[in-house]
């Protein structure tokens, strides 16, 4: 199986990587500079896209983004048993964080209204991530560890860039503090920090599995202690996701429930529905009368375990003529 997804004659030497992922080796102030280069204009282009709410130019930002070899340069420290190498990468990804973050940071506050763009669909779409997510990331980062460990696949790294969205959500992130929405500030970092670690973790498993950590001679002792903790970070970022993952099942099933109790009001319908916390909001546009909320909060009760309160909103609609 090992042999089926890294070849050996395709295999990439331990020199090889460890002058591909450490910028500290090599022609280090030509590397250097092209990673902060690329990571400030990868950066600009995702957080105009965000702002702009251009599918296109976000994705044009994934492609350029360097992000990606420090995070790799963590995982070729474990798997070696490098700890100088996973210091120095780390020092690079938090610098490099915080440096998107200021960037949409100061973008948000040169908007008109950046209230406005809290509602469009690039920042609603990395603000809740949910289980598919990091099943996403895994894949992709167990695409990433065979693209760099293999030399004749190479060409699938800009889709790697692309399907792992590194940049984005922290840009998403200095929006969301510019534009005082720390929640959806968090909810987007969790994505990006579900990201890489699921990079970290199955690029470290392929290097591992690929002997690069037999070559090193790494000790096991402390290559243990580093899955402890990368197990411990991905258990931590996998519980906010499996929590929006539950509430958006739970919320499609109230919105079924919430239909079902409209069923004797045909003009009445249901607007939108929103599990947060202890709350169902149901949005409810129809006539002046609806049917007892009682039996709908029996209902959600009988439906949600920790039973939610639920609040509906209702807006009286009508039909307007023009004289």
């Amino acid at each position: 199986m090992l042999g089926f997804l890294v070849p050996t004659d395709q295999r990439r030497t331990l020199d090889e990587l460890t002058d591909k992922l450490d910028l500290s080796v090599g022609s280090v102030a030509a590397k250097r500079s092209a990673f902060w280069i690329m990571l400030v204009l990868s950066a600009v282009i995702a957080i105009s896209g965000v702002v702009g709410d251009s599918t296109a130019t976000v994705i044009g930002a994934m492609i350029v983004a360097p992000l990606s070899i420090p995070i790799l340069g963590v995982a070729l420290g474990v798997a070696t048993g490098r700890a100088a190498l996973v210091g120095r990468s780390l020092l690079l990804v938090v610098a490099g964080i915080a440096v998107v973050v200021v960037l949409g940071f100061l973008f948000a506050q040169l908007l008109p209204n950046p209230v406005n763009v809290l509602s469009n669909a690039q920042v609603v779409g990395r603000t809740s991530p949910k289980l598919m997510d990091l099943t996403a990331a895994l894949a992709t980062g167990l695409v990433a560890a065979v693209a760099i460990t293999r030399r004749d696949v190479g060409d699938v790294l800009p889709g790697v860039a692309i399907a792992i969205s590194l940049v984005p959500p922290l840009g998403v992130v200095g929006v969301c503090l510019g534009s005082q929405a720390p929640a959806l500030a968090l909810g987007a970092f969790v994505l990006f920090a579900s990201n890489m670690l699921a990079m970290i973790i199955t690029t470290t498993t392929v290097l591992l599995l690929a002997g690069y950590g037999r070559d090193a001679e790494a000790p096991t002792g402390r290559r243990g202690r580093a899955y402890l903790v990368l197990g411990a970070a991905l258990i931590l970022v996998a519980v906010p996701m499996v929590i929006n993952s539950l509430s958006t099942l739970w919320a499609g099933q109230i919105s079924d429930v919430a239909r079902d109790w409209l069923r004797e009001q045909p003009s009445a319908q249901v607007v939108d529905v929103t599990l947060h916390s202890d709350t169902a909001t149901i949005t409810v546009l129809g006539p002046q009368q609806l049917p007892d909320l009682a039996e709908l909060q029996r209902r959600v009760d009988d439906l949600v375990p920790w039973h939610p309160d639920v609040v509906v909103v209702h807006n009286v609609g009508g039909r307007v003529r023009p004289r």
